[in-house]
C-alpha cells in the first residue's frame, strides 16, 4: 500500500523487487496476457496492468513468507492479506489525512497455502475527493474510479460481511496479514476517524510481515 516507510527486515522484499523490475520491462501485451493467464483484470492502461500484477505477486509472497516462518500456518485456520491504497500527495504535510481509496482482502488456506477468495472493492474519498496525479500513477486507481465507487462506511459494512459469510472468527480461526503497520494502524485507524465509525474489533490484531 502507499507509503511504507518502515525498514525492510525479510528477504522476501527482494524477491519483491526482483519481481516488479521483471514486470516494469513488460509491454501491454505481454503485461494483458500475464494477467489473463492468471485470471486478473485484463483493462486498463499499462501503469494500471502493471500495478495489478505487483499487488497479485506482492501478496503472494508475503502469503508464503508467513508460512514459512510458521507463525500463522499453526495456530489459524486462514491468513486474510490485506493491502490498503490511500489518497497521498507527492509531498504529504506532517498533517495530511490519508483517506482508503482501496479496500483489497486475500483469503488464504495455511493448510493448502491456496486462494479461496477476494474482495475487491475501490471507496469514495470524501476529504479530498481529487486525487492528486501523483496518487493516480502510485496507485493506479483513477479518478472515475473512486467517483464511482461508495464511501468507506458502505464499503466497509460489505466486507465485514464477507468475513462473517466465511464463518471467520466464528468456525474458523484467522488473521490478518500486513505489509507493515500502516494498514491497519495508519490507515484503517485514520479513516475510521475521518468516517465516524468504531475501530472495528478484527483489526485490532494482525501479523505484520516485517516483524514476523
Amino acid at each position: 500500500s502507499t507509503y511504507k516507510d518502515e525498514t525492510t527486515l525479510d528477504p522476501v522484499y527482494k524477491e519483491i523487487a526482483i519481481e516488479n523490475g521483471a514486470i516494469n520491462r513488460m509491454n501491454r501485451d505481454e503485461l494483458c496476457a500475464k494477467c489473463a493467464e492468471l485470471k486478473l483484470d485484463t483493462r486498463g492502461v499499462k501503469d494500471v496492468l502493471k500495478k495489478r500484477l505487483k499487488s497479485y505477486y506482492k501478496r503472494q509472497k508475503l502469503m508464503h513468507s508467513a508460512a514459512a516462518n510458521g507463525n500463522s500456518a499453526v495456530y489459524f485456520d486462514y491468513i486474510c492479506v490485506v493491502d490498503y491504497e490511500a489518497t497521498c500527495e507527492e509531498n504529504n504535510p506532517p498533517d495530511y489525512l490519508h483517506e482508503i481509496i482501496e479496500f483489497p482482502m486475500v483469503l488464504i488456506d495455511t493448510h493448502t497455502l491456496e486462494i479461496v477468495d477476494s474482495f475487491q472493492e475501490y471507496v469514495k474519498p470524501v476529504l479530498n475527493p481529487q486525487l492528486s496525479e501523483f496518487c493516480v500513477k502510485l496507485t493506479g486507481i483513477t479518478q472515475k474510479v473512486v467517483d464511482e465507487a461508495e464511501t468507506f462506511h458502505q464499503v466497509l459494512k460489505r466486507a465485514v460481511s464477507w468475513l462473517q459469510e466465511k464463518e471467520l472468527g466464528t468456525k474458523y480461526t484467522y488473521t490478518f496479514l500486513t505489509d507493515g503497520s500502516w494498514d491497519m494502524g495508519k490507515f484503517l485507524h485514520t479513516q475510521c476517524k475521518l468516517s465516524c465509525i468504531r475501530f472495528p474489533p478484527f483489526a485490532r490484531k494482525w501479523i505484520n510481515i516485517r516483524k514476523s
